[in-house]
């Protein structure tokens, strides 16, 4: 472990306090205050942190994380030595959720440890530095957290060194900043985890390889059965992200292009089906089903996907491979509609978990960010009459009542319910928990209790769906299901390869929403006749993504300047004059954001 990356000599308490409260004010800092301290204030201001927020209501843990599992027998054995009155031990996952803690105060404890929701603090800063660190009273952005001195150091995944969460110690203020009395405790318990991990660490590895030697007997049996030994027979490619198993049946069917994209394909899974992003559970034990993906055009075959299982965790696929030609399509997959347009791994796996579910007349939550078309998934897995409730717009009112008679609702951003409403659908499904009910809901601010208890009831019964960036082989498929249809007489609208490539590179922050909007403006408003050209596309669009993260300032500025570039026919001069800086000021921003 390392030292924690602070100056050797920090500001007396008593001074550091009232920069705080001339920064809750408004007004000008003194001197001498950390650099990492005020970057930190600066960003919970900017998040929206509310300095003196309250606790949250006491909740469960999660629980099921491969991290705790590995972290809980040497967290156990630590917990009886401390003080529980004067000392607290946690441990948060990367994402900075605390998974398990141990004499926390309720008023002091928090279940989310990030930035966006509780400002500066230890855990944030030893993740993002990936080195041990401090923070005493004053420097924490909370007012609860004012008399509390926090040491955390990062708990490191064995052979990657990726961080996968922190070990925090917290005690009282410790006076004039000294060294926290706690660090060696939370670097020893640091190492202990880490050391554990190994042990869990080997069961995925191990599922794979027996998933995929599974998969290659089975391959083998069915083409003596069927064809005698040849050319399909045991073409099998195991991914997780890290580790590739191809077998040479599959080497001589798969293009490396095509194996490219199937492990894009199957790492996107892995992040569309991690729970952190949609507060919601995960598949059920027994694993979710297989379900058929044809690659892109070119590739040559088809691949039948299996999702690997560990701890309720999804750790990986395994693929069975067959030429394109030899397969057919299923009709959910040919099926042009919006809500069912696209055949990446992730997309399919969704519309795979969502159509089993839907088999049955029984609840459905569909999880994604705005735009992912959760809406047109719902619409396309019901095609009776159902009716629709927006939350956003109006009230649930009697609706539900239609559900005991058979028909079926779509309850649209169930985050915006009342409390009431989210009430009224509680009760409804514990006393009928069969009723045929679609909800779609987007993860934004923390759930409170009433739709957390909503959102636990569906846990089982959850779908999250990618978003578009996680997706782009999709792009293609999307803009012809989303174009509108063509006036009689007039072609339907095509793309160029330039201009497809350019969509799919963009990140679309609105997702298919977005897409569809820019796709149905060029449809009715271009007046240029043929394929859609790259320069015919918005500036962002055309001009591609950022070389870097940006800021939602520099997102601002750089759209700025890329409009005014257009405005101006890329001329330099006369867009430096327009945006009223100096030519080498425009420049300077060009080469920053490779414009």
């Amino acid at each position: 472990m390392t030292t924690a990356e602070r100056p050797a000599v920090r500001p007396a308490l008593a001074s550091v306090r009232r920069a705080r409260e001339l920064f809750l004010m408004g007004r000008q800092l003194p001197s001498g205050v950390p650099e990492d301290v005020v970057a930190g204030w600066k960003r919970a201001r900017f998040f929206g942190v509310r300095h003196d927020a309250a606790g949250p209501a006491p909740g469960p843990l999660p629980s099921g994380s491969p991290l705790l599992a590995a972290a809980r027998p040497v967290l156990e054995r630590v917990a009886p030595a401390l003080d529980a009155g004067r000392t607290a031990l946690l441990l948060t996952d990367e994402r900075l959720r605390v998974l398990w803690e141990h004499g926390c105060a309720p008023d002091l404890l928090r279940p989310d440890l990030s930035e966006q929701l509780v400002g500066h603090n230890s855990a944030a800063l030893a993740l993002r530095t990936g080195r041990r660190a401090e923070v005493h009273g004053p420097e924490h952005f909370l007012d609860v957290w004012q008399e509390v001195s926090a040491v955390s150091v990062p708990v490191r995944a064995p052979g990657t060194g990726r961080a996968l969460g922190t070990v925090t110690v917290t005690a009282r203020l410790c006076a004039e900043c000294a060294p926290h009395p706690g660090a060696p405790l939370a670097e020893a318990t640091a190492s202990a985890v880490e050391a554990a991990l190994p042990v869990r660490a080997r069961a995925p590895e191990g599922m794979l390889l027996d998933a995929y030697l599974r998969a290659l007997r089975e391959e083998g049996r069915g083409a003596h059965r069927e064809h005698g030994r040849g050319e399909r027979a045991g073409a099998v490619v195991a991914l997780d992200g890290r580790n590739r198993l191809v077998s040479e049946a599959a080497e001589r069917l798969l293009s490396p292009e095509g194996l490219a994209e199937l492990e894009r394909g199957v790492v996107a899974l892995l992040a569309t089906a991690d729970p952190a992003r949609t507060g919601a559970g995960r598949e059920p034990a027994d694993g979710p089903a297989s379900y058929r993906v044809r690659l892109s055009d070119g590739v040559g075959c088809t691949a039948t996907l299996t999702p690997l299982t560990h701890l309720r965790e999804i750790v990986g696929a395994v693929a069975v491979l067959e030429p394109a030609a030899a397969t057919s399509v299923p009709p959910a997959v040919a099926r042009t509609a919006v809500g069912l347009a696209g055949r990446s791994v992730p997309w399919r796996h969704a519309v795979g978990r969502a159509t089993e579910l839907t088999r049955f007349e029984e609840p459905l939550l569909l999880v994604g960010e705005r735009g992912t078309g959760k809406t047109a998934l719902a619409r396309a897995l019901t095609p009776g009459p159902m009716t629709t409730v927006d939350a956003a717009k109006e009230e649930l009112g009697s609706w539900p009542g239609e559900l005991l008679d058979g028909r079926p609702l779509l309850v649209r951003h169930v985050e915006r319910l009342t409390q009431p409403g989210t009430a009224a659908l509680n009760s409804l499904l514990e006393a009928r928990p069969g009723v045929p009910l679609l909800i779609t809901y987007t993860p934004g601010a923390p759930p409170g209790p009433c739709l957390q208890r909503l959102l636990d009831t569906l846990a089982a019964r959850t779908v999250p769906l990618p978003a578009l960036r996680e997706r782009p082989e999709d792009v293609r498929e999307l803009v012809t299901a989303l174009a509108p249809r063509p006036a009689p007489g007039q072609p339907p609208l095509t793309w160029t390869l330039d201009a497809l490539r350019a969509l799919e590179r963009h990140p679309w922050p609105g997702n298919v929403t977005e897409l569809a909007h820019l796709v149905r403006a060029l449809a009715e408003h271009r007046r240029a006749t043929g394929p859609v050209r790259r320069a015919e596309l918005p500036d962002p669009v055309r001009e591609g993504p950022a070389a870097r993260p940006l800021s939602p300032m520099e997102h601002a500025e750089r759209a700025a300047i890329l409009e005014a570039l257009h405005a101006h026919g890329g001329n330099k001069a006369r867009t430096a004059a327009a945006l009223g800086i100096a030519r080498a000021t425009l420049y300077r921003k060009l080469r920053g954001y490779r414009v």
